[in-house]
C-alpha cells in the first residue's frame, strides 16, 4: 500500500490527522509506526487549538525525519529543512487556500460550539481526510523529487 492510501486509511480508523500522516512514512525514516503515533499525538486539530493543520505538521515531521538539522555545524542542513517546509507549506496552501486548520475547517477548535459545530456537520469525516491526503500527496512529491 503507498503512503497515500495508508496515510488515509490511518485517518479513517481513528487516528489524528497528523498521527496518519507522520506514521505512514515513519519506517522509511527508522522509526516504528508506534513512535510515530505517540510523537505525532498531541499535533492533531491544528495541535487542539485549531491553528497549523495537523495534517500539514505531521508531514512536517516527515519533512525534519529527511532533512532536519543534528549537527549544529551543519548549517546546509537547517537551511534546507526550511526551505522544504517552506516549499511544502506553500504547495499545501496553493491546493487547499490555507495551511491553517480552523480556516479550512471554517470552525474555530477552540471553543465548544464549533467543535460540536464541526462535528455535526462531518467536517473530520469529509473535509479532514482531503486534507490527509493532499499533505501525503505533497510529500510523497517533495521526497520522490529529491535527488539527494
Amino acid at each position: 500500500m503507498d503512503n497515500v492510501s495508508k496515510a488515509v486509511q490511518y485517518f479513517e480508523k481513528g487516528f489524528m490527522c497528523s498521527q496518519a500522516v507522520f506514521a505512514s512514512f515513519a519506517e522509511q525514516f527508522g522509526i516504528t509506526e508506534k513512535q510515530a503515533f505517540q510523537i505525532g499525538a498531541c499535533f492533531g486539530g491544528g495541535m487542539c487549538k485549531g491553528e497549523v493543520c495537523g495534517a500539514c505538521t505531521g508531514a512536517l515531521m516527515v519533512l525534519g525525519m529527511k532533512y532536519g538539522q543534528f549537527d549544529l555545524n551543519d548549517t546546509a542542513s537547517r537551511a534546507k529543512g526550511r526551505d522544504m517546509a517552506v516549499k511544502f507549506l506553500d504547495e499545501f496552501e496553493k491546493r487547499k487556500g490555507s495551511y491553517i486548520c480552523r480556516d479550512l475547517l471554517g470552525c474555530d477548535l477552540r471553543n465548544e460550539e464549533d467543535r460540536n459545530k464541526a462535528r455535526s456537520n462531518g467536517l473530520f469525516r469529509t473535509l479532514c481526510p482531503e486534507m490527509v491526503r493532499t499533505a501525503a500527496e505533497i510529500l510523497t512529491e517533495i521526497l520522490g523529487g529529491d535527488e539527494e
